[in-house]
């Protein structure tokens, strides 16, 4: 109030031409811009606040973050007033793009973008938010997470939209590749992210295999449906083709087309021949993972293809150990749940309109549903698929189906929603693996973590949330971790130092990195009878240096090895060992475990100190390690 007078003295006194001492002058100006006496000395540990900062300052944020806000304006939006998923793309690439050249400090090119389910529609004048972060970065490309909601500025309604996560590449001169630096995360969220991300890069390497696999494993007869003709919508009907011309701006500052606008092209095409099926407006529910194999620039012609591949007549089938998609369940199992179809589209590229060659670009397939008035799916007329391409087309169709459900609800899905024992096959055996290895990384992750018993070397900690008590066991080792990590992946050999471990045997060597065993352990004090288990056993490297050797478990079903009177039937969740190698020869070994409810008692137990059972059990796994480290065959023993 005092600086208010001042200013307001002053400038009446310039106003009526009053000349004003040199020394009131300067005691004005100086009481506006603050006291002339020496500046306070700060506290020891006290930091200097920078201008305008506020007396709390908020927590750092990633450095790579990007947020974005779009209003949605008739101009973005379809003749139902929801803004076009083709718009929505050309946001979340752009933003994830701003992400990855915030970390790469050089341009970047969209390399991959992995399946994205759209669980609601944006209408006119709502604002989408968009963010996006690096979660790692490998040596030149790097995945970014995207998370896409929708604002109602009236109500004040927030909704999740979907969640996406992409791969870039960062791109040197002349197009040459650029060695990234490494991300270190910081929030516990982002140490998730960044553990995971090594299993979706996984994932993504061997997506063609599983596909390939899959249709080799089933029966060509049975995959084309018995057709009467009658309903049947030749697909060659629903084939669409659109020339577009790259022009500057479609593309960004190297001169590529942005791959969000080749995926709005995409979209634009896929949507013409959905309609073509079902004479309506449908509505795109997902889109399959796809990779950009080639780049394109400013002056070329994009020629985009679009086709129905198959529509599918989803019914209310239970499935034991399948969960069901969170959508309404009819009143009668005979009746439809809903109908969807699948729309294969490529994009190709040419230099010159006489041009002969084509680059082909990306090729992706979309998922449609077309909505009644009550916001329910309808039922889609049967394709008639063509002879030879037609019907490949349509049998990998059906396998991306699976593949999709099999993504969705066993990788996508929350730790407490996907049952126990999920049931085990070819067809899924990339995802349970991944599945596996993924709630480990996020259960180590975790940041709550308190210290329950310490016994010489070995260390106990607890977790507890939501349902579950998870324990930890830590211990540092005199090995090599490689040698520590083969030793205590081979479950056949734990019952040397595990007393609860009657047997192991192995059922199936599924790969390289994953085995299944069936284990029988010792009678429970409240049962007469032993236990036994079919679990996956699922074992990664490191992926890059800091990570840690992983050897996760998780139970499964088998038809091989169904329950069995003699036995109690056990399940375990998630458990495994992370081994961080602390020098050449010295080994940090963890070992995880979310407790369930057979064996709560015993971890109780033993945290509240009246037993030191786990203590000694890995007082004996120390002694197994110190035993073995120099064992030959067990050293050359890498199955």
């Amino acid at each position: 109030r005092a600086a208010l007078l001042l200013s307001r003295c002053l400038l009446k006194m310039v106003k009526g031409n009053i000349i004003v001492p040199e020394d009131i002058l300067s005691f004005c100006c100086n009481g506006l811009q603050g006291s002339t006496s020496p500046p306070r000395a700060r506290e020891p540990g006290e930091r200097e606040e920078a201008p305008g900062a506020m007396a709390s300052p908020s927590p750092a944020r990633n450095p790579t973050e990007v947020q974005m806000s779009q209003l949605v304006l008739p101009c973005h939006t379809n003749h139902r007033g929801e803004l076009s998923t083709g718009q929505l793309l050309k946001w979340i690439d752009t933003a994830a793009c701003l992400s990855a050249e915030r970390h790469a400090g050089c341009p970047c090119v969209t390399a991959s973008m992995d399946d994205i389910y759209f669980e609601h529609t944006i209408s006119v004048g709502q604002v989408v938010n968009i963010k996006a972060k690096v979660n790692r970065a490998f040596n030149s490309s790097m995945e970014v997470g995207i998370q896409v909601s929708y604002e109602d500025l009236c109500s004040g309604k927030h909704c999740s939209i979907c969640k996406a996560y992409a791969t870039f590449v960062a791109q040197g001169p002349l197009g040459s590749k650029v060695r990234l630096k490494p991300l270190t995360p910081q929030t516990e969220e982002e140490k998730i992210e960044y553990s995971i991300a090594a299993e979706r890069r996984r994932m993504r390497l061997v997506h063609k295999d599983t596909l390939k696999d899959l249709l080799t494993r089933s029966p060509q007869e049975t995959e084309l449906e018995t057709r009467d003709g009658s309903g049947a919508v030749p697909a060659e009907r629903t084939r669409v083709e659109s020339v577009e011309l790259v022009l500057p701006p479609h593309a960004n500052h190297q001169g590529n087309t942005f791959g969000g606008q080749i995926m709005a092209w995409m979209e634009n095409v896929a949507t013409i021949a959905a309609s073509r099926l079902c004479h309506a407006h449908p509505t795109l529910r997902a889109i399959e993972m796809f990779h950009f194999r080639g780049p394109s620039q400013v002056g070329d012609r994009l020629v985009l293809k679009a086709i129905v591949n198959n529509a599918f007549k989803n019914r209310w089938v239970p499935v034991e150990g399948v969960p069901f998609p969170p959508s309404p369940r009819p009143s009668a199992p005979s009746s439809l749940l809903s109908g969807s179809m699948e729309v294969g589209v490529s994009a190709e590229a040419y230099g010159q309109e006489m041009s002969v060659s084509r680059r082909h670009i990306n090729s992706a397939f979309m998922t449609f549903v077309v909505l009644d008035q009550e916001g329910q799916p309808r039922t889609l007329p049967m394709v008639a698929p063509e002879p030879g391409d037609g019907e490949r087309r349509y049998r990998e169709a059906s396998a991306r189906k699976k593949i999709r459900l099999d993504r969705k609800y066993v990788v996508s899905c929350k730790q407490t929603e996907v049952p126990l024992s999920v049931p085990w096959d070819q067809s899924n055996k990339v995802y349970l693996s991944y599945n596996n290895v993924s709630a480990l990384k996020m259960l180590v992750a975790k940041a709550n973590w308190v210290l329950a018993r310490e016994k010489e070397k070995v260390r106990m900690y607890t977790l507890e949330e939501d349902k579950f008590l998870s324990f930890r066991i830590e211990m540092s080792v005199c090995i090599p971790a490689g040698r520590a990590f083969s030793l205590l992946s081979n479950l056949r050999r734990r019952h040397e130092w595990d007393s609860h471990y009657v047997s192991a045997e192995l059922v199936q060597k599924v790969d390289d990195d994953d085995m299944i065993y069936h284990v029988v352990s010792q009678k429970l004090r409240h049962e007469n009878k032993p236990q036994d288990f079919v679990i996956l056993a699922s074992r990664r490297k490191p992926c890059s240096k800091g990570d840690p050797y992983v050897v996760a478990f998780r139970s499964v079903t088998l038809p091989t090895h169904p329950a069995r009177a003699e036995f109690t039937r056990g399940e375990t969740l998630c458990s495994g060992f992370c081994i961080w190698p602390e020098s050449e020869e010295r080994s940090k070994v963890a070992y995880y475990n979310q407790a369930m409810p057979g064996y709560l008692n015993y971890v109780t137990t033993n945290v509240a100190g009246l037993s030191s059972d786990i203590c000694s059990t890995f007082e004996a796994c120390e002694k197994f390690l110190l035993k073995n480290k120099e064992d030959l065959i067990s050293r050359l023993q890498d199955f």
